[in-house]
């Protein structure tokens, strides 16, 4: 790849990462200030900059506690920044978690409650209900994780089996208004699915949650399953606790894309945008997006070059065998990069949050020449993906894409530029 396809696709990043700035993304969402207290919570990888631009925009008095991801947080003057475990909850989380929801007990209906919301928060918000521990939960998320179930199915799974998820943190606040702000990160952009919906009900029940689990095959911890089977159902939307909540999406995949397409015209590129909500198997979408850039570079259709395909949405990777070193994009890329083999296409695949699975890059990029340098230093790009190790693979080349943390999440970014 040259160096300047390189560049261009990372100003494409940069672009989409801008769109969804909690500063920019909140400025036009502002509730009105409430006769008493205003409490501020949340939870997810870009909460702590989104308590941070809530400050800046708002002023004195705000208090509140908000939780992110170990190395994501950041300097808020009133609002206290807590770090947990993610993807894998941890007995920081617990912490946190009671922390919220000692900050929203005992408030009136005067009090305001202001949740920002984003991706991550699932797991930085463990509540095992009693007869659950920790290691319950723990060990639920890593057979979802490595389920390769949607990231809807999950959520409705999690939230069935959590004392705040499910709308139950606003719950608690009552009878304060609680106002959502939230960073989608799942397709759709539906806020009960974002950070499995602390103070967003969902429609779903525990039958359909069960309905899910044997649907998708997914083995449940022993403990956890039998607790599904029996437990009580998350709260409804249509409950009276949350008639005077309101729920705002303040940045999302779309707009980020959008904002991409934006800055790729501006340098004469034109974009496509194919969707923000694709989902499926991580290497199987790699694929489709093969086979499309294959049939532009090679037969000018169905779009002509010079173009760059943009897509975003949240693939899932079901883990065969021990897994290697990677994550959804960095596999995602890695089997696109087999099916554009030799043609003239360059690409890059990164999770916005500026993390991609376990390791600390945001994704990777890749083109025609990928496979075959990757042969020519003596790696089986073949064995390497079937092996989940994209990571290996992508920083052998010399191809990691790493700008570390970015403070929000809007879900995965892919961009392919065929000139």
């Amino acid at each position: 790849m040259t160096p300047d396809d390189k560049s261009f696709l990372t100003r494409l990043f940069d672009a989409a990462v801008r769109a969804a700035d909690p500063l920019e993304a909140l400025r036009p969402h502002l509730p009105d200030r409430p006769k008493g207290r205003i409490v501020v919570i949340g939870a997810g990888k870009g909460a702590a900059q989104m308590a941070a631009a809530l400050e800046d925009l708002w002023g004195d008095p705000l208090e509140g506690v908000v939780v992110t991801r170990y190395g994501y947080a950041c300097a808020t003057r009133h609002i206290r920044v807590l770090e947990a475990s993610h993807p894998v909850p941890d007995a920081a989380g617990i912490v946190a978690t009671e922390a919220l929801l000692a900050a929203v007990s005992g408030l009136t209906k005067n009090d305001l409650v202001v949740a920002l919301v984003c991706g991550g928060g699932s797991a930085l918000l463990p509540a095992p209900p009693e007869g659950l521990s920790l290691e319950d939960e723990q060990s639920l998320n890593k057979a979802l994780l490595a389920s390769g179930a949607p990231i809807s199915v999950m959520n409705a799974i999690r939230k069935q089996v959590s004392r705040i998820k499910g709308g139950r943190l606003a719950a608690a606040a009552h009878p304060a208004r609680v106002v959502s702000l939230v960073v989608s990160d799942v397709p759709g952009d539906d806020p009960a699915q974002v950070a499995s919906g602390p103070t967003v009900p969902d429609a779903v029940t525990r039958a359909d949650a069960l309905r899910l689990v044997s649907t998708y095959g997914i083995v449940l911890p022993d403990r956890v399953a039998r607790f599904l089977e029996t437990s009580p159902d998350a709260p409804r939307p249509g409950d009276a606790v949350f008639a005077h909540n309101t729920v705002t999406v303040v940045a999302s995949a779309a707009l980020s894309l959008e904002a991409a397409a934006d800055a790729a015209r501006a340098e004469g590129i034109t974009p496509v945008i194919l969707s923000d909500a694709i989902e499926g198997e991580a290497r199987d979408v790699g694929r489709v997006h093969a086979a499309i850039a294959r049939e532009v570079a090679t037969r000018n259709r169905p779009f002509e070059t010079p173009v760059v395909i943009l897509s975003g949405g949240e693939t899932t990777v079901t883990i065969r065998g021990d897994g290697g070193r990677g994550g959804r994009n960095s596999e995602f890329l890695l089997a696109f990069a087999g099916g554009i083999e030799g043609l003239a296409v360059s690409a890059l695949a990164a999770d916005t949050d500026g993390i991609d699975g376990s390791e600390d890059n945001a994704g990777a990029f890749a083109d025609g020449t990928t496979w075959t340098r990757l042969r020519k230093i003596g790696r089986d790009p073949g064995a390497l993906l079937a092996g989940h190790d994209a990571w290996t693979a992508f920083d052998a080349a010399g191809d990691i894409f790493a700008p570390g943390p970015t403070g929000t999440n809007v879900n995965d970014f892919r961009a392919i530029l065929i000139r």
